[in-house]
């Protein structure tokens, strides 16, 4: 906002326009980008792989037309709300640092995590930080952590109730990650169950010959 003000009264009327012009293309620019990939991101890993797999490109093209719309449309209403839109850029940090951040700790250093593991820790972060309360909108905490105390009417959450919704996003997608995997590893739940393909498939590897080994060697 201040950019667009400065540009306005200290710049000369072309200097502004160019410099307005070239502000709203950067923002149209990240904005399409964000549009894209949220619409490629549930296309892909989502409608393609879990609930169409047997989708044409054709069809994946409208779905990814459809998905860009719907997203352009809840991200204009939010605008509308009377909470600021930097409330939102706010909470959306927040989220990744719940919910996004132990995906990616899980992914990078434990072999064991699977898309199990990573719905029922997405789950379980989202739901203890939205029952640990948030003031910003309105949302009173329902479990109250060590140190919550009554301020002016007003329970306020003294513990790291974001740190605390991190660490159990990052146990449950071990701990749903590990089960989900003995369980269809050792059939103890049918394959067909197995929506996220977690099954450990052993393909048979084609032995060869030592001696036919040496003699390609040789050639």
């Amino acid at each position: 906002m201040v950019m667009p003000i400065a540009l306005q009264h200290l710049t000369p009327t072309y200097i502004s326009i160019i410099g307005v012009g070239c502000v709203a293309a950067a923002v149209m620019s990240s904005a399409d980008s964000v549009l894209l990939s949220a619409s490629s991101v549930f296309t892909t890993n989502i409608y393609k792989d879990i609930l169409r797999p047997q989708a044409s490109d054709r069809e994946n093209q409208w779905v990814v037309r459809a998905s860009v719309v719907i997203v352009g449309v809840v991200g204009t209403s939010l605008s509308y709300l009377k909470h600021s839109v930097v409330l939102f850029w706010f909470l959306g940090a927040e989220l990744n640092y719940v919910i996004i951040f132990p995906q990616l700790i899980c992914v990078l250093f434990f072999n064991i995590s699977n898309g199990y593991g990573v719905v029922m820790g997405l789950l379980a972060g989202l739901l203890l930080r939205l029952l640990s309360g948030e003031p910003s909108l309105g949302l009173e905490p329902i479990i109250h952590l060590p140190g919550c105390t009554l301020e002016d009417g007003v329970y306020v959450q003294y513990a790291p109730f974001k740190t605390i919704s991190m660490l159990s996003a990052i146990a449950a997608i071990l701990l749903f990650s590990y089960l989900s995997s003995v369980l269809f590893n050792k059939g103890l739940l049918p394959e067909k169950w197995d929506v996220l393909k977690v099954k450990v498939q052993h393909s048979a590897v084609p032995l060869t010959p030592v001696g036919s080994h040496r003699d390609g060697e040789k050639l």
